[in-house]
């Protein structure tokens, strides 16, 4: 996840959704936000997680059966971990500081589908490499957040480069790319945002929904 206005553009695309069959008024935003709250807190959020994260364990048992130099590929906000206790002190805003406070505290909680399926990857003859959009500057912050879920020691982090103006789908497939010319097979990509997926390089891509942010 790279920060900025990626988190109100989430919200906006909600409310012109109710645009598109009509040309009346979208519906209110603080409506928009309470579904938001009812579908993270009634578990169905959680559910649908679960439900991909069977559909790519169910790949991963037909895949390491045939063996090779295996690499599962993993991005970290709203799909190792959930940034929802962020969101909701924010009222869904995007603040830098905040945001910077946020990855500083190194306090994530797992999405627990997720770090389960990323906890057995190893005992299945697969490597792991967290990609993510988050910079380097944030690197250690981010190293913490993995420690404190017990993940810190069973992946290779991948951040972006400060300074790198690349779009997140350019910058994720470039990192793939060259994961496969080291000789691994990226067998798994599983991330929340379509452009996590873009671009190819693995032999199967996983989305988890993320309802709160979208970043291109």
């Amino acid at each position: 996840m790279r920060p900025g206005w990626g988190w109100a553009t989430g919200i906006l695309a909600l409310a012109l959704a109710g645009c598109a069959a009509s040309p009346a008024a979208p519906r209110n935003l603080s409506d928009l936000k309470a579904e938001l709250r009812a579908y993270y807190r009634s578990g169905a959020y959680l559910a649908e997680v679960a439900a991909v994260c069977r559909e790519a364990d169910a790949w991963l048992t037909q895949r390491t059966a045939v063996g090779g130099q295996l690499m599962a590929v993993v991005d970290l906000d709203e799909t190792l971990w959930s940034n929802w206790l962020y969101f909701e002190a924010q009222d869904f805003g995007y603040v830098p500081a905040g945001w910077a406070r946020w990855v500083e505290e190194a306090r994530a909680p797992a999405l627990s589908p997720v770090a389960d399926l990323v906890r057995g990857l190893p005992g299945r003859g697969v490597a792991i490499v967290f990609l993510t959009g988050r910079r380097e500057s944030e690197r250690a912050a981010t190293l913490r957040n993995l420690r404190a879920l017990g993940l810190a020691g069973e992946g290779r982090l991948i951040c972006q480069p400060d300074g790198d103006e690349r779009a997140n789908a350019a910058f994720k497939a470039a990192a793939r790319a060259q994961l496969r010319a080291e000789g691994w097979s990226v067998i798994l990509n599983l991330g929340d945002q379509a452009s996590d997926l873009e671009g190819g390089e693995a032999e199967r891509a996983f989305k988890v929904p993320n309802p709160f942010y979208r970043t291109e």
